[in-house]
C-alpha cells in the first residue's frame, strides 16, 4: 500500500528547531515513513503572515532552500518527485516520494513570471492563500468581504493548469473555490480540509463543495487538527472515520485521502503522535470492513490519480 500524505509543515518546523529530516521530534522524519511503508509526502513551504507582503518569496526561498539541503544530505532516503513517474521511480528504490509545495501564494508576490520560476524549483502544488487575502484571493477568515478571486489570481490558476501544478483551495474563501472551480481545466485538491457537516469550522467544506470537487475530479485530504474534527477539539481516531464516512456517503471512495497537517498543528488526535500511528487509521477502517482496494484509495490511491492527471 501506499501512503501519501498532501500536507505537512515540517520543513519549517526543522528550521524553527534546528534540526533535521531524518530523525527529529516532530510529526514526521524519514526515518518513520520508511518504517511505515511506501511513503508520498508533500513538504510546503509555508508563507506565514509574518513574511508577507514585503518577504512573502523570500521566506519562500529559504524554506526551499532547507529542503535541497536535506535532500542532498539525505539523497539515498529521499527523492524530489515532480510527476508521477518520478513518485514510482522513488518507491522502487525504497526512497521516500518528496513532493514541495507551497502554503501560501504570497509567495508569488503578484507576479506570473515568479510562479513559473517555482515551478522549475520543483515546485508542484500551492495552496493559493492562506486564511487571509492575498493578490491571489480572499482566504477562508476574510468571509465578510465575500471576495474571491482576483484578476491575477485567474490567471494563476490557468497559469497553473498549463505548467501542470495541482490547485489547492485549502484555506480559501468560499467565493474563491467556486471561482477556481469554474476557471481550472484541471481536478483542484483541498489538501488538508475537513466535512463542515460534522465539524462546522470555516477551514472545513460544505457538502456543496465536497460534490463539486467530485464533479471536478478532484480530492479532498482530511485534516487531523483536532478543531476541524470536532467541536470540542478533544479528537479520537473515531473522529476521523467520521470525516471519511461522511465524504464517501457523499461522492464516494474516489475523491477522498489524508492530509494531515503534520507539523503545523500544535494537537493531534488521541493515540496518534505522528506519521507513524497512520496505521492505526488503516486498522480502524479494517475493523469497520472497508475493503483493501477502497483503504488503498483513501491512503493515497486517489492523490496519485490526479497527481497522474495534472502533474508535469
Amino acid at each position: 500500500m501506499i501512503i501519501l500524505d498532501a500536507h505537512c509543515d515540517t520543513l519549517t518546523k526543522i528550521m524553527e528547531t534546528n534540526s533535521n529530516l531524518y530523525h527529529n521530534n516532530s510529526h514526521v522524519d524519514l526515518q518513520r515513513l520508511k518504517k511505515i511503508g511506501k511513503s508520498v509526502q508533500f513538504f510546503a513551504a509555508f508563507i506565514d503572515p509574518a513574511y508577507c507582503q514585503a518577504y512573502a518569496l523570500k521566506r519562500a526561498l529559504q524554506i526551499i532552500d532547507v529542503f535541497y539541503s536535506q535532500l542532498e544530505i539525505y539523497k539515498d532516503n529521499m527523492m524530489l518527485c515532480c510527476n508521477y513517474n518520478d513518485i514510482l521511480d522513488a518507491l522502487s528504490q525504497n526512497k521516500i516520494a518528496a513532493i514541495l509545495s507551497i502554503e501560501g501564494g504570497e509567495a508569488l508576490q503578484g507576479d506570473l513570471g515568479v510562479l513559473r520560476m517555482l515551478y522549475k524549483l520543483g515546485v508542484r502544488s500551492i495552496c493559493l492563500t492562506w486564511n487571509y487575502r492575498n493578490e491571489i484571493a480572499d482566504g477562508v477568515l476574510d468571509g465578510q468581504s465575500k471576495g474571491g478571486l482576483t484578476p491575477f489570481g485567474k490567471e494563476v490558476v490557468k497559469e497553473m493548469n498549463s505548467l501542470g501544478m495541482l490547485v489547492d483551495v485549502s484555506h480559501i474563501s468560499q467565493r474563491g473555490f467556486w471561482d477556481v472551480l469554474e476557471i481550472s481545466n484541471k481536478p483542484v485538491i483541498a489538501s488538508h480540509s475537513n466535512a463542515k457537516k460534522i465539524c462546522n469550522h470555516l477551514r472545513n467544506l460544505t457538502d456543496e463543495q465536497i460534490l463539486a470537487l467530485k464533479d471536478n475530479g478532484g480530492v479532498t485530504g482530511i485534516n487531523l487538527c483536532p478543531d476541524f474534527l470536532c467541536e470540542s477539539g478533544n479528537a479520537t481516531i473515531k473522529d476521523i472515520i467520521n470525516h471519511i464516512e461522511h465524504i464517501i456517503s457523499l461522492v464516494g471512495t474516489d475523491h477522498i485521502g489524508l492530509g494531515a497537517d503534520f507539523d503545523g498543528i500544535d494537537k493531534l488526535p488521541d493515540d496518534i503522535n505522528g506519521v507513524e500511528h497512520v496505521d492505526k487509521i488503516i486498522n480502524q477502517l479494517i475493523k469497520l470492513n472497508y475493503s483493501k482496494d477502497t483503504i488503498e484509495k483513501i491512503m493515497g490511491g486517489n492523490f496519485l490519480r490526479t497527481i497522474n492527471n495534472c502533474m508535469k
